[in-house]
């Protein structure tokens, strides 16, 4: 048996954690610059809000209804999802992390009695203990598992927790379980599915996996198999290393003046570049990208992208930001405002694995361990203590004018307390 815990609108849920007067009013998380929701109440859901919507589309119905907005606090959000993982471990056999806000559970080896058990308790415990709503659901297989999370945030009857582990019972479900809803099938196959007349999970079932196959690869029948009870995603407690590394943020304004496009660019190099060290990864590539606003009228659009081949494979803030901000100043174009940029790291392997080049002047021993100094220096004073000359001591300004206060990883901003 296999089960996810997935919390319920879980940037909305950490906003209410500390603000409970939110609880029962629409209330909406927005993406980096405030450009897009990503998280919604389910009054919120009710008033016809769509997931990915663009702010400027809905702003006059979240005035009318009086929708509680908020900027993306990921600092908060990242604290309490690890302490949602970590009480989560405490319950469960083993669990792997799936996202910010899932996670898999283990219960192979156990009773499906004992399993039921266990299951039915996490969310009631999270709950008390964290104070986030979660969903659990259980089943044979990963992907029916998945189906079974869904099932508890349609029907708030099933009290949060839903088991399926009756052939007769999974069948009705996946009857009326739409195929875009399907874990691990995106848009372009459900298009397709649906074109074929696929259009619910029991009719994907039903396919030949011969035609499953040739039509969405190995991948597809993975999903195939495992709708039919038969387990074929594997169960990873420790998660793979990131293969890519994408660090990108929209400007509150578009951005003629280029300058402030490179250090932006800088700032990201910088930052992919520290998450690359902490992976214990070095790169040999970087893929960087710039845009203008696409949803602005009247105005000169671009969309520019280089990739970089490094010369040897590095994780030295230093040679990604010079290499990043060399090609982005190739690329610029004069006369276009940008609104969006980023930084991509690919071609990732083990600095441990991974062998030098003979042709490298640098001393990479001592590379390392300024690189190393940089890294203690930042985390023991602030992000950005110390930056690359390219990034610039003033800040790109983002919209963020929704930002609700850090409460569980800044000292500024915690709760007071006055008797």
């Amino acid at each position: 048996m296999f089960g996810l815990a997935d919390c319920n609108n879980f940037y909305v849920s950490c906003e209410r954690l500390f603000n409970p007067s939110l609880c029962g009013k629409p209330v909406v998380v927005l993406s980096n610059n405030d450009g897009c929701v990503i998280s919604r109440s389910q009054e919120a859901k009710k008033l016809g809000i769509k997931m990915g919507e663009p702010l400027f589309k809905i702003k006059k119905l979240v005035e009318s209804e009086r929708v509680y907005i908020f900027s993306s606090n990921f600092a908060l959000y990242g604290d309490i999802s690890w302490r949602i993982m970590e009480r989560l471990r405490q319950m469960v056999p083993t669990i792997e992390v799936y996202s910010i806000d899932e996670a898999f559970i283990d219960f192979r080896g156990i009773s499906g009695d004992q399993a039921s058990k266990i299951a039915r308790n996490i969310s009631p415990i999270l709950l008390r203990d964290v104070g986030i709503p979660v969903s659990v659901g259980i089943s044979t297989t990963k992907t029916l598992a998945k189906v079974a999370a869904k099932l508890c945030k349609r029907y708030p009857k099933l009290n949060n927790c839903c088991i399926m582990n009756n052939a007769s019972d999974i069948d009705k479900v996946l009857d009326k379980f739409r195929v875009e809803d399907i874990w691990g099938v995106g848009r372009r196959y459900s298009k397709m599915l649906n074109s074929e007349g696929v259009d619910t999970a029991k009719k994907f079932t039903e396919c030949n996996p011969v035609w499953v196959r040739d039509k969405m690869s190995i991948v597809g029948l993975r999903t195939w198999k495992e709708l039919k009870g038969e387990p074929n995603i594997g169960f990873e407690e420790n998660l793979n290393d990131k293969q890519q590394i994408c660090t990108s943020r929209s400007f509150s304004s578009d951005l003629y003046d280029h300058e402030k496009v490179i250090m932006a660019i800088a700032k990201f190099a910088s930052s992919g570049a520290e998450k690359l060290r902490k992976q214990n990864g070095v790169t040999s590539q970087i893929h960087i990208f710039i845009l203008t606003n696409p949803f602005k009228e009247g105005v000169k659009e671009d969309y520019r992208s280089i990739v970089v081949p490094l010369n040897y494979p590095t994780d030295s803030t230093f040679e990604i930001v010079k290499a990043s901000c060399s090609a982005a100043l190739s690329i610029l174009k004069s006369g276009y405002g940008y609104k969006k940029a980023g930084v991509i790291i690919t071609d990732i392997t083990k600095k441990n694995e991974t062998t030098g080049s003979l042709f490298c002047e640098k001393d990479l021993g001592k590379e390392s361990e300024l690189m190393k100094s940089l890294d203690e220096i930042n985390l023991k004073y602030g992000r950005d203590t110390l930056v690359t000359a390219a990034q610039g001591v003033d800040k790109i300004k983002y919209n963020m004018n929704n930002l609700s206060r850090r409460y569980t990883t800044s000292w500024e901003d915690i709760i007071k307390v006055k008797i």
